[in-house]
């Protein structure tokens, strides 16, 4: 009869593997559970210096010296080489005004009232990527609008950007594509008025078109 010292299960060789297996396992878990804690703690962070309004998200805080590790990791990914507020900010959103997902399956515009378009010293720009934050290959190489466009008014001097997958009817000049997924849209404003530094200029909602 084999004794239960004889039991290979029992032995020194299986005690290391049990052992190895219980540490790889904790060390799996303890990864999972620091990657959950980092997001959450990142969520919380963005959620503390991002204004959003009409969908549009902006940060006053971006470029400046002196912040934690963390969120200076956050800036990183969400506007990386992003410059001081008086120099240049940010807008983003991949919702439209009733938040839901900014989607090519669906037509879009942005509409600027007359006199409504991001008071600046130098420029503005609206751009577009895929939800990967990657550019969109169209079919006319149009990757962004902006003051640099020959944006078309209307009657009333307003402004209409058409963000959609297909070309608008008579209004291409102010097509910006949208690719047939999910996007987002970036707005810059390069040396913004003071409006926008004072927080009392709002970027107006992205309205789809029923």
């Amino acid at each position: 009869m084999r004794s239960k010292d004889s039991n290979p299960s029992r032995g020194p060789i299986a005690r290391v593997f049990r052992l190895a297996a219980d540490t790889m396992l904790g060390v799996i878990v303890g990864c999972v559970l620091a990657i959950i804690a980092t997001n959450l703690l990142l969520y919380a962070t963005a959620k503390s210096v991002f204004t959003t309004v009409n969908g549009w998200s902006i940060t006053m805080q971006a470029g400046k010296p002196g912040h934690s590790f963390l969120l200076r990791a956050l800036l990183a990914d969400e506007l990386p080489a992003a410059n001081v507020a008086e120099e240049s900010v940010y807008w983003i959103t991949g919702k439209d005004g009733t938040g839901q997902k900014l989607n090519g399956q669906h037509d879009y515009v942005l509409h600027f009232p007359r006199g409504g378009l991001p008071p600046n010293d130098a420029f503005w720009s609206l751009t577009m990527t895929d939800a990967k934050k990657v550019l969109v290959a169209n079919p006319i190489n149009r990757y962004d609008v902006g003051d640099h466009s020959g944006l078309v008014a209307n009657a009333d001097g307003s402004i209409d950007i058409y963000i959609q997958n297909t070309a608008p009817a008579r209004h291409q000049t102010n097509w910006l594509p949208a690719p047939a997924g999910n996007f987002i849209l970036w707005l810059r404003v390069y040396q913004p008025g003071e409006a926008i530094l004072d927080g009392k200029y709002h970027v107006p909602p992205v309205v789809e078109v029923k």
